[in-house]
């Protein structure tokens, strides 16, 4: 597993390194079939870890790649999944809040998250086994700690508020469902504080302890929210399918998710 975690830590970097090469030159947006952006970054970021993880002989899921049909996904026991550049608005808007997003999964359940921030340097490490959730920096290979050093990195959640909650909103999506929640939550708290973020980040907003709820009710893809739910369940929150009321599952037949929330 420690041997999976750091082909996954060095692809997440790597592919960072390709998609600040074009985040600081001009490119072109091109417009895919579901009139979401595509730009040079999502395909080298894609081809890079793609050539990454292929040493691991475990099969991808990636937003980039052609999706192979549901009968020979579900002979899958194990599966990676991927977002080679989530928040491809935000890269698009130069704001930073875009993540690489790499996630492993056995049984439909993800076992460790990474979530890798290109312009900071910044990366998120989940192991759902151990419950352990980590962040560091690394802006190379070579800044990445091993195994052992990463017991210096432990996240620390911070002390719960029972007056105050802090709610994650993006600032992309604010549907009417979304609103209805928030309306239902400033009638059971005294102060409702909402905490924006771009990408996958806004997952890692409540594993650091920097937000209480993640509420999406908005539609979002398997490889938008695998590494997220990896980070903050071994970090101590639960990710729930809000049609289930079980945790997500991923490698599904449809990769469209329900809608979730993220909480204690």
């Amino acid at each position: 597993m420690d041997k999976l975690i750091v082909t996954a830590v060095e692809a997440a970097v790597l592919a960072g390194k390709q998609i600040l090469k074009v985040y600081e030159s001009d490119h072109q947006v091109e417009i895919k079939d579901d009139q979401s952006p595509l730009t040079a970054a999502d395909k080298a970021s894609n081809e890079e870890i793609n050539k990454a993880l292929a040493v691991t002989d475990i099969p991808v899921i990636s937003e980039e790649n052609k999706l192979l049909p549901y009968n020979t996904r579900k002979e899958w026991g194990t599966c990676w999944i991927v977002d080679p550049l989530d928040g491809t608005k935000e890269f698009i808007k130069k704001n930073g809040e875009f993540t690489v997003n790499i996630a492993l999964v056995t049984d439909q359940k993800p076992v460790f998250g990474v979530i890798y921030v290109p312009v900071t340097g910044e990366l998120f490490l989940g192991n759902v086994t151990d419950k352990k959730a980590y962040k560091f920096i690394a802006t190379a290979v070579e800044e990445i700690p091993s195994m052992k050093e990463l017991s210096s990195f432990e996240l620390i959640s911070t002390v719960y508020d029972e007056d105050k909650i802090r709610v994650v909103g993006s600032r992309s999506h604010m549907n009417e469902d979304t609103e209805k929640y928030m309306s239902q939550l400033q009638q059971q708290y005294k102060e409702v504080e909402i905490v924006s973020k771009g990408s996958s980040l806004k997952f890692c907003l409540v594993a650091e302890g920097k937000a209480d709820l993640y509420p999406r009710f908005a539609p979002t893809m398997e490889w938008d929210t695998a590494a997220g739910q990896a980070i903050c369940e071994a970090a101590g929150f639960k990710v729930v399918d809000q049609k289930t009321g079980e945790p997500m599952l991923y490698n599904r037949e449809n990769l469209l998710n329900n809608y979730f929330l993220v909480s204690r």
